[in-house]
């Protein structure tokens, strides 16, 4: 007879005990188990080019130009369409992206290790705010600061991390919820505290001094300079507690642009996926919601681990990024201790008397309060090669969790 509470109980110490550190930086091929010269990862469930949204579509069209496959969007389409490219999540690669999170055989990925149980995770790199390749922008300045990435900040930082000996992102990523971010949405302190701590071993590296100019000035520009860091932390803190047998734990939400998906620690590496939904928040100048894409990133893996919008109560300063009121975002994470098997008191909540913030989703949880887990998410434009053009918050469709309920209880009753 399978105690599913003592499932729950082995898999939520998984995620509380976990030790993510970052380690390194490599070449994708060369570092993600698996990975070829013709696979693309992208971010969310599976999904075939036919059924791609216009952002996802055109950080695969940039990313086939990037690598020399293509050399205009026209071409890039064709060959992406030809079935030449195979396409995976990055999430069944032990990597994750954010946004369309795609990841092609050349980019640089962070290397983040879980020293507790030994297991790693992956991420690219972050290019900032408004036009990039993770929202579906491919033009010569978006095209042309991933080959600086490749050129001069990779080189750089792969060097300067090594040198460190290893990045404690769990630490930092308490800390960063103590000043202010609640480490999906808003990264400014996280951003603030990783420049602190690998400046000295960049300097360390001796590289000229334009280098380190621009260097510096790109990560101090960049509020989510730590984000792809701290999103691989929480993928390596999960995937740690993946494959329990009776656990009703989710370690994994994730969205492609037109389809949300979950999967659960019990239930194997079965994805259960439900339509993405619209997320309501602020829009740039010029934009309204007319203009965007439904829900898309690997980025929800923040929320997955019990961050972003869980510890939302730590960071009332994001409603002015994704609307609402300070209130609004205590009751938010308030609310996620419904549907959560324990509080993870690493990460203390200042205005909750330090309580641990609410970690691990139960799927039966959700079912019975009918509340869905939230998330900060960031909105791109509904057509390839535009880029960001807001942010807001957002829940997964309930049917994710119904379904993946419905198939726990079929493999109790073959038990």
């Amino acid at each position: 007879m399978i105690d599913i509470n003592k499932a729950n109980e082995k898999a939520i110490q998984k995620v509380l005990n976990a030790q993510p550190f970052l380690v390194g930086m490599g070449i994708a091929r060369d570092v993600i188990p698996g990975m070829h010269e013709n696979l693309f990862l992208h971010a969310g469930p599976p999904i075939t080019w036919e059924k791609m949204s216009g952002p996802m579509r055109g950080a695969v069209m940039g990313a086939l130009m990037y690598e020399g496959r293509a050399n205009t969007p026209e071409e890039a389409e064709k060959i992406a369409e030809s079935g030449e490219i195979e396409f995976s999540p990055c999430h069944e690669y032990g990597a994750v992206g954010p946004m369309a999170g795609v990841t092609s055989p050349s980019m640089p990925v962070y290397i983040v290790e879980n020293r507790e149980h030994g297991n790693k995770a992956f991420s690219n790199m972050n290019e900032g705010y408004g036009k990039v390749l993770r929202y579906g922008a491919y033009d010569e300045e978006v095209l042309g600061r991933l080959k600086w990435f490749d050129e001069e900040l990779y080189p750089l930082l792969k060097k300067a991390i090594e040198l460190s000996g290893g990045i404690d992102m769990k630490s930092m990523i308490a800390q960063q919820l103590q000043m202010g971010d609640e480490g999906h949405n808003r990264n400014k302190a996280g951003t603030s505290l990783l420049i602190r701590t690998i400046a000295e071993y960049v300097v360390k590296t001796k590289a000229d001094h334009d280098v380190l100019e621009r260097a510096f000035n790109f990560m101090n520009s960049n509020d989510l300079f730590n984000l792809n860091a701290l999103m691989a932390s929480c993928k390596a803190t999960m995937d740690a507690a993946h494959g329990i047998e009776g656990s009703t734990l989710v370690t994994v939400m994730a969205r492609n642009g037109t389809e949300f998906g979950i999967r659960v620690s019990g239930l194997g590496d079965r994805w259960f996926t439900g339509p993405v939904q619209q997320p309501d928040g602020l829009y740039f100048s010029g934009y309204t919601a007319e203009d965007a894409n439904g829900d898309i990133g690997d980025s929800t893996i923040t929320e997955t681990s019990g961050i972003g919008a869980f510890a939302m109560a730590s960071a009332p300063a994001i409603v002015q990024f994704i609307s609402g009121s300070p209130d609004m975002a205590l009751e938010a994470t308030n609310e996620m201790y419904e549907i959560t098997i324990a509080e993870n008191n690493a990460f203390g909540i200042p205005i909750l008397d330090f309580r641990g913030s609410p970690t691990g989703i139960d799927i039966r949880k959700v079912i019975e309060t009918g509340i869905l887990p939230k998330i900060n998410t960031g909105i791109a434009h509904k057509n390839p090669g535009v880029g960001q053009v807001g942010a807001g918050l957002v829940t997964p469709p309930m049917n994710c969790f119904e379904d993946a309920l419905e198939a726990f209880a079929e493999t109790l009753a073959e038990a």
